[in-house]
């Protein structure tokens, strides 16, 4: 038998103890003995609860109790999260975590210490919350060189551009929606600004280069400038808007690696991607492209993902599996090399203003039948061209990169 102690009984903690409970049967044939959850960290109190006799208040407990070998953190942020996962490591326990932010801000060096005490740090649900993607590079791919990784990473801002997109909602009203599902935080800041994306596409980009990304390197634009005219146009061009983490690995030694909002066509693998689900492509040098889709949040789909890293843990006591990346920094490129098309909406009309337009080389004119506004498609430019030609343009209501 395995003992386990969860760090965090919020939603996803929660849900890892519901799953331990229902899946008992099952997990224990899965990892060949019962996987019992001895402790449950939390500074609240839960009366009632199905886990109100395992409730501790005091990390020490924990850490010091030698029959503890799988420890969950799903307390999030990065303190006291870090110091916690740190010192269960040290002290030779497993860690599983869904924690995106401290494995992108921590992830090298508490690698590092599992590896020296022969235990492992697991964070599949720290992307993609049910996707098995982790696993799936340094298991499934492990005999391609994977050149490019694209993804809607984030269910939160998936919703509400979908409901932009499907019900013409405006960002203001999808976003309220959001939070009264609990899809959205109270502050939204890190999903609607493209941060939460970031952070996953970083962990993405070091598990493919097997170095680390530092995600502050990352270009990174979020949705509060999207409008429901944007998607009018979108519209009438048989596009769709999402927000996407892209990392490409470039010939130089270098990866191209942003976050950003992209309009992308009816035929394009992840235009059916809706609502709070994810889809993620990868493309390898010998697979070529696949894709991978599900629930990327909640409560069980993220809990599911855990539980399973805490049975590859069980199956592998004593023993690191070689996972991750190393401490080595990866080059990111300057988001000025990159290329795109873009969809260009200006005030004016078009055969006003089209002259000063043609450095953008249109390749199409659309209108939706507003007042004195159009939009064009520009022909594909090195991001930093594209800045240079925009800089003195007058009249511009939005940007917004393409992907046909």
């Amino acid at each position: 038998m395995k003992n386990a102690a969860i760090m965090g009984y919020g939603t996803i903690g929660s849900g890892v103890a519901e799953i331990l409970e229902e899946n008992k049967d099952a997990i224990a044939r899965a990892a060949g003995e019962e996987i019992r959850l001895k402790y449950v960290l939390d500074l609240r109190e839960f009366p009632g609860s199905p886990v109100e006799d395992k409730l501790i208040h005091d990390f020490k407990v924990i850490e010091q109790d030698r029959d503890v070998e799988l420890v969950v953190e799903t307390m999030g942020g990065l303190n006291p999260a870090y110091p916690f996962v740190k010192a269960c490591l040290l002290a030779g326990k497993h860690v599983v975590t869904s924690n995106k932010a401290l494995v992108a801000a921590h992830g090298s060096e508490l690698l590092a210490i599992a590896k020296e005490k022969q235990v492992n740090f697991f964070f599949e649900a720290s992307v993609g919350g049910g996707i098995p993607i982790i696993r799936t590079l340094y298991e499934c791919l492990m005999g391609e060189e994977i050149q490019e990784i694209t993804g809607i990473l984030n269910g939160t801002t998936n919703f509400i551009l979908t409901k932009m997109d499907k019900e013409a909602w405006a960002f203001d009203k999808a976003l309220k929606e959001a939070q009264r599902l609990g899809y959205a935080e109270r502050n939204p800041e890190a999903d609607v600004e493209g941060h939460d994306t970031c952070r996953k596409i970083a962990i993405l980009t070091s598990m493919t280069v097997g170095k680390e990304v530092n995600y502050e390197e990352i270009y990174t634009e979020g949705i509060t400038r999207i409008t429901d005219t944007d998607f009018q146009y979108a519209e009438k061009l048989g596009m769709s808007i999402k927000l996407t983490g892209t990392s490409r690995i470039r010939t130089d030694g270098m990866v191209s690696a942003y976050v950003l909002p992209l309009m992308i066509s009816r035929d394009h693998p992840l235009y059916s991607v809706n609502d709070v689900f994810n889809g993620i492509l990868v493309k390898g040098n010998m697979l070529g492209t696949s894709m991978y889709y599900g629930s990327g949040a909640g409560k069980l789909p993220t809990a599911s993902a855990v539980v399973a890293d805490m049975i590859h843990g069980a199956k592998n006591a004593g023993r690191n599996v070689k996972l991750g990346w190393s401490a080595e920094k990866q080059a990111v490129a300057p988001m000025g090399v990159n290329a795109f098309r873009y969809f260009i909406r200006m005030a004016g009309q078009p055969e006003e203003c089209l002259a000063k337009l043609m450095v953008f080389g249109p390749r199409e004119v659309v209108s939706i039948g507003k007042l004195n506004e159009f939009a064009i498609i520009s022909k594909e430019m090195p991001e930093a061209d594209f800045k240079e030609a925009v800089s003195g343009l007058e009249g511009i209501r939005s940007v917004i990169r393409v992907e046909l």
